[in-house]
């Protein structure tokens, strides 16, 4: 639908000329005055292609979404012969993000994969604090351990803190599995149980006659294999728990009231052991071994090159919400048990997306003349720096599209130097300065040069490629 288009079936939905009193734009919503609201269509105007939402207020506010709806504005006063009206709005810099964010959301959180890598990564977000605490106190712990030659091998409160760290990655396919059931909409504690069953235990009925002996050890069928539930580890867990909510509700559905309180979880553990046995431990095993195998490749053979790909091509993926996707994969890098020790390796070189920005956002402030835009950079900048990224990216570069491009590519010149250097983390959870906190002990130094090569090739690339002050005063005013 074009924007002339949008623009007639909008007044039409709205009541028609005779209804409308003044139209104007803010940063997202196209606000529209009105002479009696009960003649306004709100659900048909929800349901348009190309509307993200309506807000009712004192005015009609459609939301658009950047640059969008100044077109649909220009359109729009044409057809109602009422002049654009500017909306004076003393935005903080928060809330024209929060504002331009909800708008970039609205395009997406109902697509298929958004919706589902939402879901996945709500099964770890409630995890976030364990993993950051436990990922800390494992990468202290290791430093401690090495430093003093294990001088407190045998102190009670070392050993117990360092304890906490050991009990979260150990049994972290439990809460995984809880979650997931819980997220997909079935009973949590069937989802726990699955996380238990991939969880290596000498005591487990499946597992108890090899582990005495070898040569007794219980051969499945398919594989002609012992059980190995540590193989398949944390994304098991995750597979299992939604399988098990999923199979949940489909015997509910059909199981007699009387029956379905002991019959139902029954069913879905008995079902779900021979699940788990046949098909998802060997496949939660093949996409461990999956995403450690790409991770390396990269890594490891593409080097520089892979470091700028992951590093530029980062924030793409969150504008359109497929950085959720990649919970998962940061908790399995930080797993002190798993093929990389507990390191994070690709962490830092996605960190350095926010670098990136910082940079386009310097270069916007020294060279363009737009005082909102300047006001709006000189808020945002302070807290990019610290790594909170979210008021730069929705507020300044994302909008006006070129800054938001020559940012992610000059932020790939960080992620170069973070790749050639191997940084690791041995947590995760924070970004810019802050990530000092988590880098791995003794590349603090590094970890500051490859930052401050992102922030210098988005600056350089901003200053000559990213700056359109026409474009810039259409969208912030002049």
């Amino acid at each position: 639908m074009s924007d002339k288009e949008l623009s007639e079936k909008l007044l039409e939905l709205l009541g028609g000329k005779g209804n409308v009193t003044s139209n104007a734009a803010c940063m997202t919503r196209l606000r529209v005055g009105v002479r009696d609201a009960s003649k306004v269509d709100v659900a048909g105007i929800k349901a348009l292609d190309g509307v993200m939402g309506l807000v009712e207020s004192d005015t009609m506010q459609v939301v658009l979404g950047p640059g969008k709806v100044n077109k649909v504005l220009e359109e729009f006063s044409k057809l109602t012969g009422i002049a654009k009206g500017e909306v004076v709005e003393d935005l903080s810099v928060t809330d024209a993000a929060a504002e331009n964010k909800a708008a970039q959301k609205a395009k997406y959180e109902h697509k298929p994969v958004q919706a589902f890598m939402k879901k996945i990564a709500n099964v770890f977000v409630a995890l976030l604090p364990g993993i950051i605490a436990a990922g800390l106190i494992n990468g202290i712990c290791n430093v401690i351990n090495v430093s003093s030659g294990n001088m407190f091998a045998n102190d009670w409160w070392y050993q117990g803190i360092r304890s906490m760290g050991w009990a979260l990655f150990a049994y972290l396919p439990i809460l995984v599995g809880f979650n997931a059931a819980r997220e997909f909409g079935g009973s949590a504690v069937l989802g726990g149980i699955a996380g238990m069953m991939c969880i290596a235990n000498a005591g487990m009925p499946l597992l108890a006659p090899g582990t005495a002996d070898p040569a007794n050890a219980i051969l499945l069928p398919l594989t002609n294999a012992a059980y190995n539930p540590a193989a398949g580890g944390m994304i098991a867990a995750l597979i299992a728990g939604a399988f098990f909510a999923f199979l949940e509700k489909k015997i509910r559905k059909v199981m007699p009231s009387v029956l379905d309180t002991f019959l139902s979880p029954l069913l879905v553990l008995i079902i779900g052991a021979f699940s788990m046995m046949l098909v998802i431990q060997p496949l939660g095993a093949f996409l461990t071994e999956g995403i450690f195998t790409v991770v390396t490749f990269v890594y490891e053979k593409l080097g520089a090159v892979g470091g700028y790909i992951l590093s530029a091509g980062f924030l793409p993926l969150v504008s359109v919400g497929l950085h959720q996707a990649l919970t998962p994969i940061h908790a399995l890098l930080n797993d002190p048990n798993g093929a990389t020790q507990g390191i994070n390796y690709l962490l830092p070189i996605l960190m350095m997306a926010g670098g990136g920005q910082v940079g386009a956002g310097l270069a916007l402030y020294l060279k363009s003349k737009n005082k909102k835009l300047k006001k709006f950079v000189a808020e945002s900048i302070p807290v990019g720096i610290l790594g909170v990224g979210e008021p730069l990216m929705y507020a300044v570069t994302l909008p006006l599209v070129k800054p938001f491009i020559t940012a992610c590519l000059g932020a790939g010149f960080g992620g170069v130097v973070a790749a050639l250097c191997h940084i690791g983390t041995v947590s995760q959870g924070v970004s810019g300065l802050f990530g000092l906190l988590i880098v791995v002990p003794g590349q603090q130094l590094v970890y500051v040069l490859a930052m401050l090569a992102a922030y210098a090739g988005g600056f350089v690339l901003t200053w000559f490629f990213g700056v359109d002050e026409e474009k810039i005063n259409a969208f912030y005013g002049e």
